[in-house]
C-alpha cells in the first residue's frame, strides 16, 4: 500500500495499519507526486511506532527524502523524454543518500495512461505510455533492465481513472524477470486479481483505502486464494 503524507489522517492512521497488519502487507509505501502540506517525516515516525512493517519512500522529488524510513525507491522515470526525471534529480539527491542507512532500490518507473492526466504527468512534464502501446512498455521496461535497475513499476498514478492493461503487465512480464509492480486505479478486488493473474509481484494500492482501510483485509485473502 501506498500512503500520501499530504492525505494521510494522523488521528485515525492506526486503524489502517491494524488493517494492513490483518492484510500480511509486505511493505508501505510513503511519499506522493507532490507534497505540499504534509508532513513525511512525522508520518514515518507515525507508522514505525506501531508497525514493524518495512516502510518504503516512494519520493517525488528529492524533498521527499526522510532517513527514518527503511528504504527508497530510487525512480528513473524511463517512460519520460524529460531528462531531468530520468537523471537529473537523481544525480542531486545521490550524495546525500550515500550518507543515510537507507537501502536504495533501483526501480525503472513508467507512467501509463489512465485515461486522465494525473499529477505524476503534469508535474514530470512527460507523456505517460498509451495504455493500448504494451510493446513500448515491454521495450522501455526492457530497456530498464539492460540498465540493472532491480525493479519494473508501471503506474496509472494517484486517482486513475483505469488500472495499467492486463495485456502490458503480460507483455512488459514477458520481456523481463525483475520484480514487476503495478499501481494505479486497482480499487476493486477484480483489477487486483487481473494484475496478479496478468504477472504482476506487487500491487500498490492508495484511494481505495484512503476512502476505506478495510479494504486491504480483502486484499490480503485474495492474495492467500491466489497463493493457494
Amino acid at each position: 500500500m501506498i500512503l500520501d503524507p499530504d492525505k494521510v489522517d494522523h488521528t485515525t492512521i492506526n486503524q489502517t495499519i491494524e488493517q494492513a497488519h490483518k492484510a500480511n502487507i509486505d511493505l508501505i509505501l510513503v511519499g506522493g507526486s507532490l507534497l505540499t502540506d504534509g508532513d513525511i517525516e512525522k508520518t514515518i515516525i507515525t507508522i514505525k511506532s506501531i508497525s514493524s512493517i518495512p516502510v518504503i519512500l516512494f519520493p517525488g522529488s528529492t524533498s521527499q527524502i526522510a532517513v527514518q524510513a527503511d528504504g527508497i525507491l530510487f525512480l528513473s522515470l524511463l517512460s519520460s523524454r524529460n531528462a531531468e526525471m530520468i537523471i537529473g534529480q537523481q544525480v542531486t539527491a545521490a550524495p546525500y543518500l550515500r550518507k543515510t542507512n537507507l537501502e536504495v532500490i533501483s526501480t525503472a518507473y513508467l507512467l501509463i495512461d489512465s485515461g486522465k492526466q494525473t499529477t505524476a504527468s503534469y508535474m514530470s512534464n512527460s507523456n505517460p505510455i498509451p495504455a493500448n502501446k504494451p510493446e513500448i512498455a515491454a521495450s522501455t521496461a526492457l530497456a530498464g533492465t539492460y540498465m540493472g535497475m532491480d525493479l519494473i513499476y508501471l503506474d496509472g498514478g494517484s486517482g486513475a481513472e483505469n488500472p495499467v492493461p492486463p495485456e502490458m503487465i503480460s507483455k512488459v512480464k514477458e520481456y523481463t524477470s525483475q520484480l514487476l509492480v503495478i499501481g494505479g486505479g486497482l480499487n476493486t478486488e477484480e483489477k487486483i486479481e487481473a494484475a496478479f493473474s496478468a504477472g504482476a509481484d506487487i500491487v500498490v494500492v492508495g484511494n481505495a483505502i484512503e476512502k476505506n482501510p478495510e479494504f486491504l483485509v480483502k486484499i490480503g485473502n485474495l492474495k492467500k486464494r491466489l497463493n493457494g
